[in-house]
């Protein structure tokens, strides 16, 4: 019996993927600084832009191109953006707010100043 591949959806899931792994890389690639100081140059500009997406509500835009995936693959597209489809169900309740969006907001700015203070001031 053979079975074909359906691209569209395994592109869906790679966007996923990329997009999860871009989320934690912004909330704890603060901490990979303790060994790798030049990454900096990298996360610096991933935490500004992850924090800008939740201080302004904005949707990725991976997420588009996630649903156009889906779209063409025959699958279920959402609504919103990836954290709160696929983030906020691990972390929190189904309704996610936009009091709550702000919040995560400083959570990431928060953990990523600890991070820099840390590795700039402290271990030096």
């Amino acid at each position: 019996m053979e079975t074909s591949i359906n691209w569209s959806a395994v592109g869906a899931d790679i966007i996923v993927l990329v997009h999860f792994a871009f989320v934690l890389f912004v909330l704890f690639g603060g901490v990979l600084l303790v060994w790798w100081r030049r990454l900096v140059w990298l996360h610096l500009p991933a935490v500004i832009w992850g924090i800008l997406i939740e201080f302004t509500g904005w949707i990725c835009p991976l997420t588009p191109y996630e649903n156009q995936l889906r779209k063409q693959a025959g699958l279920e597209m959402y609504d919103g953006d990836f954290v709160m489809r696929y983030i906020m169900p691990i972390l929190y309740p189904e309704d996610l707010t936009r009091s709550l969006q702000i919040i995560l907001g400083f959570v990431v700015l928060l953990i990523n100043a600890i991070c820099y203070f840390y590795v700039f001031k402290i271990k030096k």
